[in-house]
């Protein structure tokens, strides 16, 4: 091997994409091989909306997540969503802090500052969202959603000093996925308890970083169209054998981006987020076809 492969192997890295995709022996806690998600769930009737569509298609819920922030919730809000999850069983993981997108500045917009993503710009944001991040833990979240490298180092550092719940799930966004094994570790060893990769990563890439982390790993297997628009219901069997332990995440193609949300387009919100939940039922249905062996974690828990 040449010196870089040699460095890569002693750090406990693949030296290459494993083209053979070994099967994944890790496993959640509870043994499962995967669990579905739902993203983009902004607010308690958007919560209440997924419950009800999945208790009628009979689709298992583990997740739900929300993009527009702690920010742009009240307290009511907040305390209903987390009570709703509470009485469904289902981890409700939220948005924390101001982005780049939000914010003054033009270079997120320009086609080539488009890498900033939902990164913090100065001490001030960063402090920002640590407060966003203060706010919801003392109204009782225990699953928050981080898009800046910097915040989830410090929010890293502030658990492990106990100034924030042990128990507390440090999420990392699509917006800052890491598209290689070693940036996988990176976030990994800053605090990040499950990782978002990017939705176009072929099998033996995705083999890699899985052989390269212990964290689950997040993957849109519908990306919506701001991410790529990509559609890979077929391919859910192998994501669940290589990568698990896995969300399955159902964004939507051909979909409004609805972030910042609010009562103004509710009734859009609501409609996708039972979209979201169909899009589950077909995913379901994938796996009863085609691998009903692989193990889900159980539901409603």
């Amino acid at each position: 091997m040449d010196v870089g492969a040699r460095t890569l192997a002693a750090m406990g890295l693949p030296v290459h994409d494993p083209a053979e995709c070994p099967s994944s022996t890790r496993r959640f806690a509870d043994g499962g091989q995967y669990r579905f998600e739902i993203p983009s769930t902004e607010g308690p009737r958007a919560l209440a909306a997924v419950l009800d569509e999945a208790g009628k298609r009979k689709v298992p819920v583990h997740r739900v997540s929300q993009g527009s922030g702690i920010m742009l919730m009240t307290d009511d809000e907040i305390k209903e969503m987390l009570a709703i999850g509470k009485q469904s069983g289902i981890e409700v993981n939220l948005f924390i802090g101001p982005r780049a997108t939000f914010d003054i500045g033009a270079q997120a917009f320009s086609a080539a500052g488009k890498s900033l993503g939902l990164s913090l710009r100065g001490a001030d944001q960063l402090q920002f969202a640590l407060r966003d991040l203060e706010r919801g833990v003392k109204l009782g979240l225990r699953s928050v959603l981080v898009s800046d490298i910097g915040s989830l180092w410090v929010i890293g550092k502030m658990r492990a000093a106990g100034e924030l719940p042990a128990e507390l799930i440090i999420k990392t966004s699509v917006m800052m996925a890491p598209a290689n094994p070693a940036s996988a570790r990176l976030q990994e060893d800053l605090g990040a308890n499950t990782i978002n990769i990017p939705s176009d990563l072929t099998l033996p890439q995705i083999a890699g970083i899985r052989a390269a982390i212990t964290a689950p790993i997040d993957f849109y297997i519908e990306a919506p169209d701001n991410i790529g628009g990509f559609i890979r219901y077929f391919e859910v069997p192998e994501l669940i054998r290589v990568a698990a332990p896995v969300y399955l995440k159902l964004g939507l193609r051909n979909s409004p981006d609805i972030y910042p949300c609010g009562t103004h387009i509710e009734g859009t919100a609501l409609a996708l987020s039972r979209e979201r939940v169909r899009r589950a039922q077909i995913a379901v249905e994938m796996i009863q076809r085609y691998c009903p062996d692989a193990v889900m974690s159980p539901a409603g828990k």
